[in-house]
């Protein structure tokens, strides 16, 4: 049995339509933030998909203590609240410590855990009690060192302080050759994950995090991607029966901040999009 996520008024999980969960890595500017979530949500709509903006205020994991961290968070949270106001759309951004849990609960929909910090149990927990008592979401990214039953750890932390209104990312495993892989049986077996020792709500929906799988780790002072396979990792994750689609996305790749190598321009994103929902239509 899967659980359901609710992200504002977005339904995630079984039998809902397949949500969208886009916008840049970084939040460079409150300009840059609209256009392209205005882009993203036209799209959306025009495919009658729920779509959610997505962007940091602080890159914490860089390969270089010299690359741009982000706007930090008391500004990047006020663009993110005027992104949601001007947008109409259910909003996310990541967390990287327990003492920003409960500002950014005020703010977005969504809080999101990143990869390398699943296992952090302060984390965890401080965000699971701000999304509980602000009637929030929870994101929690498997760490590529982790097995796919070993997301049990994360979603037990969770839900034993008190918060059930969760979702996984899954964004690609280690083998140690500077590639990530996904495992698409592990994916499917995260989505029927046992939970029944802890909790009656099943296991939570899982988003496949498209663009972040393409990535290559330790490229150098900037890690290195493989754009031009998130098409082909989409339609697959899709062809699987995951519940949502993570898609990074930048009107200029090559001049953002962050993740430029993996980021897709507006057309790519488009064809991304449309191949999954079209595949999804078919298998539903």
């Amino acid at each position: 049995m899967n659980r359901l996520c609710t992200v504002d008024q977005t339904i995630i999980g079984p039998n809902s339509p397949l949500a969208i969960i886009a916008g840049p890595c970084t939040l460079e500017s409150l300009e840059l933030g609209l256009i392209v979530g205005k882009y993203c949500k036209a799209l959306c709509e025009s495919l009658n998909l729920p779509y959610i903006f997505k962007a940091s205020f602080d890159k914490a994991n860089r390969s270089s203590i010299s690359s741009k961290r982000g706007i930090g968070i008391e500004q990047g949270l006020e663009h993110l609240s005027a992104i949601k106001q001007e947008l109409g759309v259910p909003i996310t951004t990541d967390i990287h410590a327990p003492e920003q849990a409960e500002p950014i609960a005020a703010i977005v929909d969504l809080i999101q855990i990143p990869a390398f910090l699943c296992r952090q149990t302060d984390l965890v927990v401080a965000s699971a009690q701000a999304c509980k008592a602000h009637n929030k979401a929870l994101n929690i990214k498997k760490g590529q060192f982790l097995s796919p039953t070993e997301m049990i750890g994360p979603i037990r932390k969770a839900t034993e302080a008190e918060c059930d209104n969760i979702m996984l990312t899954e964004r690609g495993t280690f083998f140690g050759y500077h590639r990530l892989v996904n495992d698409f049986i592990g994916i499917a077996d995260m989505m029927e994950l046992d939970c029944s020792a802890f909790t009656d709500q099943g296991s939570p929906p899982v988003c496949f995090d498209v663009t972040h799988s393409t990535q290559l780790p330790g490229s150098g002072e900037q890690t290195g991607g493989r754009p031009d396979r998130a098409l082909q990792l989409a339609k697959a994750a899709t062809a699987i029966g995951v519940h949502a689609l993570f898609v990074e996305c930048h009107p200029n790749p090559k001049e953002a901040w962050s993740d430029g190598a993996t980021q897709l321009n507006f057309d790519n994103f488009e064809q991304v999009i449309t191949q999954a929902v079209a595949i999804r239509s078919a298998i539903t």
